[in-house]
């Protein structure tokens, strides 16, 4: 993280990960703006309206008697004069914590109920979430749609679940998020991982190729195994989208399903100048974090089905086995009113933030910062005007004054890529059975050659280095050196610092 301040007064934080030229489809933007709003105290209290700064003019416009299912139940169920003898214990926010009902206004906890039989039940819908999460289907292009209150996380675990068996074969990239890992723990799936190409210039992993796909099949082919799925993260946390149809069309020639992780592309397929949806490529599952680019509540996702190779039924009780019993109706209603807000400006709702990005990609700021290090930017439905040019202020002032001397020279380019990402990695235990397996620690130059324990994952590139059930290798160490040399962050480590590691007592 790197961080400067400018004459301004605006903070700025900069995460400086990288955008392949000039991709627009997501980029995690990270930066943190000054501008704070004062508030009254009156009695102890603290007066918020509820709305304030949280929704656009088009939405104050909403005519209540359209508003959407879940979000009009809630409304309802809130505003009767109950006596609530049930959870949760802040009752109706009656007895909410001060010091975050000052922060938020006392209207959350009125709308935080249970799962009453006004507001429908999550794992068995018949009312408001039914039609929410039909209205989401017909939306997305979807089959049948779910609404998920545990993250894109539980939403890549169901569909791996519901589509693998143990000791069954998953086709996936190896830069997976490691919500895939952890589905694999709980499936007991065993990996064949592709490799995606990865670029030295932008410092950063493409998406996977058809040919790669192919690839893979024909080799377990050879072994006389079929792959149970194919798992594909398309767009990549830097926006790198990988061919959808075509690897669909391969893997439907085979009665393969495709499963992809879309959590950073719940947008595509809402304006012109953005990709075809993975729905729209004929993906089987797609999981997207409706969070992220569009607008519901921070934990809220969705699964999409658009497939007869799926069991519906084990996805249901996938889910219900992975999410909480006592779901937040306040996430499962950010879900309903992201969907009618997309739905009600369907064709110009990104118009704005995408004129913005273009014309801040246009600025050339990504080509004055030079090396294997750039900057990703998301522009979204809260982007200003006036934040993208706080943004392009801070951008000039960073590329006026770094130095050169803190420029990598061609030498140290060189090393950096032939210490890049490699493909030499030996699976000797499926990530279950790594996980479960007896472990002991051992310093870093003693892990050599030994059955790595735990996930390490630096940042950037964001490359698994090593996963649960590889050999450590030399290769593998040296990059990791390398890389926190460089600043990267080490995820997944028990020892950030790295002065030992994890290893299967095996």
């Amino acid at each position: 993280m790197q961080s400067l301040s400018v004459s301004n007064g605006a903070n700025w934080s900069f995460r400086l990960t990288t955008t392949p030229r000039g991709c627009i489809s997501q980029q995690t933007f990270c930066v943190a703006f000054g501008n704070k709003k004062e508030h009254k105290e009156h009695g102890g209290s603290l007066e918020l309206d509820p709305t304030d700064g949280l929704v656009d003019s088009n939405s104050r416009k909403l005519n209540e008697s359209r508003l959407p299912p879940l979000v009009s139940a809630l409304k309802a169920s809130a505003e009767e004069n109950a006596a609530s003898f049930h959870f949760p214990g802040h009752n109706r926010g009656q007895a909410a914590p001060s010091s975050l009902a000052r922060l938020i206004g006392a209207r959350p906890f009125l709308h935080d109920l249970p799962e009453l039989p006004e507001l429908d039940n999550l794992f068995a819908p018949e009312g408001p979430i039914l039609e929410a999460q039909k209205q989401a289907a017909e939306l997305f292009g979807a089959s049948e749609t779910w609404f998920l209150v545990g993250g894109s996380t539980c939403g890549v675990q169901a569909a791996i679940m519901a589509t693998c068996s143990p000791r069954d074969v998953l086709i996936l990239p190896r830069n997976s998020h490691i919500s895939a890992i952890s589905a694999m723990v709980l499936s007991g799936v065993v990996p064949k991982y592709i490799v995606p190409e990865y670029d030295p210039e932008w410092d950063i992993a493409g998406g996977i190729t058809p040919s790669q796909v192919e690839k893979a099949i024909k080799e377990l082919e050879t072994e006389g195994l079929k792959p149970a799925a194919v798992f594909v993260v398309s767009p990549s946390y830097h926006g790198v989208c990988s061919d959808i149809g075509a690897i669909s069309e391969l893997c439907h020639r085979n009665d393969i399903p495709v499963i992809v992780d879309e959590a950073h592309g719940a947008h595509f397929g809402f304006h012109d100048h953005l990709p075809a949806s993975a729905l729209a490529q004929a993906a089987d599952i797609v999981v997207q974090s409706t969070h992220k680019v569009l607008c519901s509540l921070t934990q809220s996702s969705m699964l999409h089905l658009s497939s007869n190779l799926i069991d519906r039924e084990r996805i249901c009780r996938c889910l219900q086995m992975l999410q909480s019993s006592s779901p937040s109706y306040l996430l499962l209603a950010s879900l309903d009113a992201a969907t009618a807000q997309l739905s009600d400006r369907k064709g110009t709702i990104f118009n704005e933030a995408m004129e913005l990005a273009l014309e801040t990609r246009d600025f050339g700021v990504i080509s004055e910062l030079v090396g294997t290090q750039s900057i990703a930017l998301a522009f979204n439905l809260g982007t200003k005007r006036e934040h993208a040019s706080r943004l392009l202020s801070g951008l000039k002032y960073l590329s006026e004054t770094l130095s050169h001397a803190n420029r990598l020279s061609a030498e140290t380019e060189a090393n950096a890529t032939a210490l890049a990402p490699f493909d030499d990695f030996n699976v000797v235990l499926n990530p279950r059975d790594a996980f479960f397996a007896r472990k002991r620690k051992v310093s870093f130059e003693d892990s050599l050659g030994k059955i790595c324990g735990e996930l390490i994952c630096p940042y950037p590139p964001g490359i698994p280095v090593v996963i649960p059930g590889e050999v450590v290798t030399e290769t593998a160490l040296k990059y990791l050196m390398h890389v926190k040399s460089k600043g990267a962050t080490i995820s997944g480590a028990a020892d950030r610092l790295l002065s030992s590691l994890i290893v299967c007592d095996v």
